[in-house]
């Protein structure tokens, strides 16, 4: 057993990843009130045949542990428990602040955001004379959204932070028909095969546009910007085995040729949710601050700047703007600013989700930030554009 506190089992897929998880947690289930949980981004990914509840139930079926359907949760003779649960949204993680384990593993750790990961530590406890060691724990496969803050943790930082990181590999599992699995792989793109067959943290994705490194954390924001924000009309709500994409607003400043992303606004709701949001968070920005929106094409489109215009931001300075070219085009000038040092974060709790999606474009599961961020600083790189000069944020 490893002593350190965090690790990463992780590489090519088939490797036995969720096993390894789930052993850990089972480790001390002999201990009085010991607590283990173990999670995943969704409830579905939870769920599926093969899968963390599925294996717990072939293991532990017939022994002396029960299970509560309505806590997802193995209790033990001994009043130890395993716990199995889910991250869906940010806020999903607070769902867990009055609860204390002693592990706490991850599984398939580049579908969370950094922010859900470190703040899972802060339930990592246990009462002064219990000896059982407390242990985060996480597996995955290089790629996904979370691609680029899992391999610095651990890859690039994990030797010298006291994070070790144990390869997987496929020869590893030796229940797997590795022949088979071989031939099922070689139908994938090269960069999602050298992924999960060799584990292969260094390869991306290609018309990759953004780099974490390029984006300065900031406290604050000069005197005199230009301000606007820009929404991307993307939500539908969330169903089990369903990943929508999201309404996303972008807040951002410019002064001298220099962007400041200011805050970020996300939501998958009805329609009547977004419409609320949008609404609260103009109010909350001031009417100074001009409001943009994506136009789609067509009449329904239309109607939908005409809707937001009359009765949503009516008195708001707002304008519906129809979007030409694909998001790889329109992302681009982002990404050049971005490069040269020119687009900046205001330090917030978005900042961890907006870069890992940013790293992650185009191949990533969602864009949607990554649109509203492209849309508001063409709409403040154009010198017509509306925006106000006033007063700093963040002070």
């Amino acid at each position: 057993m490893l002593p350190h506190i965090e690790a990463l089992y992780g590489g090519a897929a088939g490797g036995g990843k969720s096993d390894a998880l789930l052993m850990g947690a089972l480790q001390f289930v002999e201990v009085p009130d010991y607590a283990a949980l173990l999670l995943r981004r969704t409830y579905a990914d939870l769920a599926l045949p093969e899968a963390l509840m599925d294996r717990a139930a072939g293991w532990l079926t017939g022994t002396a542990a029960k299970w509560s359907e309505k806590d997802k949760t193995w209790r033990f003779p001994s009043g130890a428990t395993l716990t199995f649960g889910y991250l869906e949204s940010e806020n999903d993680k607070y769902r867990y602040q009055s609860a204390a384990f002693q592990y706490i593993g991850f599984d398939e750790l580049t579908q969370f955001t950094e922010t859900q990961y470190l703040y899972l530590f802060s339930r990592l406890r246990r009462r002064r004379g219990v000896d059982v060691p407390l242990r985060m724990r996480a597996a995955s496969n290089p790629g996904g959204a979370g691609h680029e803050w899992v391999r610095r943790r651990f890859i690039d930082e994990g030797e010298t932070h006291d994070r070790p990181f144990v390869r997987a590999a496929l020869e590893d599992n030796p229940h797997l028909d590795i022949a088979e699995y071989d031939r099922s792989l070689a139908k994938l793109d090269p960069v999602t095969r050298a992924q999960l067959r060799r584990g292969d943290w260094s390869v991306k994705p290609a018309g990759n546009l953004f780099k974490r490194e390029w984006f300065e954390i900031v406290q604050a924001v000069p005197y005199d910007v230009r301000r606007a924000r820009y929404w991307d009309l993307a939500a539908t709500e969330p169903k089990p085995g369903k990943d929508p994409d999201w309404t996303a607003g972008v807040r951002m400043a410019e002064k001298a040729g220099v962007f400041y992303v200011e805050d970020v606004r996300r939501t998958r709701a009805t329609p009547m949710g977004v419409e609320a949001l949008i609404k609260q968070t103009a109010e909350l920005d001031g009417r100074d601050v001009a409001v943009y929106m994506e136009r789609e094409p067509g009449s329904s489109g239309v109607n939908t700047i005409d809707h937001y215009a009359r009765e949503v931001l009516k008195g708001f300075a707002f304008r519906g703007i129809l979007s030409t070219g694909s998001k790889q085009l329109r992302a681009s000038p982002l990404s050049s600013a971005a490069e040269a040092g020119n687009v900046k974060l205001l330090r917030g709790a978005w900042v961890g989700e907006f870069l890992d999606e940013l790293v992650a474009f185009p191949a990533g599961a969602h864009d949607d930030q990554v649109d509203a961020a492209s849309g508001a600083h063409e709409q403040l790189a154009t010198p017509t554009a509306r925006g106000y000069a006033g007063k700093p944020i963040g002070w």
